[in-house]
């Protein structure tokens, strides 16, 4: 069993590797979603304690549900072309909604998520919506820190998944477009 010191500092390499060599591109193909799925399903596998991530396979449909809104994208970064992170977003009537923000646990703290928030933004502004939102589980503490620090707010409204029963807190941000 590894000491703490030993734990810090292999974590300190693997945020290493992911901030060196970051790459974010539009995904390119079926791999490229399951590449996304995947990274998906050892995230919430992680976040949720669970000792086996579901096959990656089993994210697909919800990803492909999201993408076959009109105007959806989805981005993956790949560091040494290994794909770490990915998001998801489609355009509301009134503001970009953020479906998906995935990160590889090998990469968390690696500065993934706050890229891939900052290129969600620039699509924002890119296409003329000057709020962002998304929904979070409201007890997932490290997402939410991640979102605070990138300048996003909570707000009020709160709903339950429909699908795992689960509490979700919207969060917020505005951009300037122009």
């Amino acid at each position: 069993m590894a000491n703490a010191g030993e734990r810090a500092r292999s974590r300190a390499r693997r945020v290493d590797r992911a901030v060196t060599g970051l790459v974010v591109t539009a995904v390119d193909g079926a791999a490229d979603v399951l590449a996304a799925a995947t990274i998906w399903a050892r995230a919430t596998a992680c976040r949720d304690g669970d000792p086996e991530p579901a096959p990656g396979e089993a994210a697909v449909p919800g990803l492909l549900k999201r993408l076959d809104v009109v105007g959806a994208r989805l981005v993956l970064a790949r560091v040494d072309g290994r794909p770490v992170g990915f998001t998801l977003v489609a355009p509301r009537a009134d503001a970009l909604e953020v479906w998906y923000v995935g990160v590889d646990p090998d990469a968390w703290g690696g500065g993934v998520a706050r890229r891939l928030l900052r290129t969600a933004e620039d699509h924002a502004r890119e296409t003329g919506h000057e709020e962002l939102r998304l929904w979070v589980i409201a007890d997932n503490a490290r997402a939410i820190r991640v979102y605070e620090s990138a300048g996003w707010v909570g707000t009020d409204e709160v709903a339950h998944n429909p699908r795992s029963g689960r509490l979700e807190r919207r969060f917020v941000r505005r951009v300037r477009t122009g």
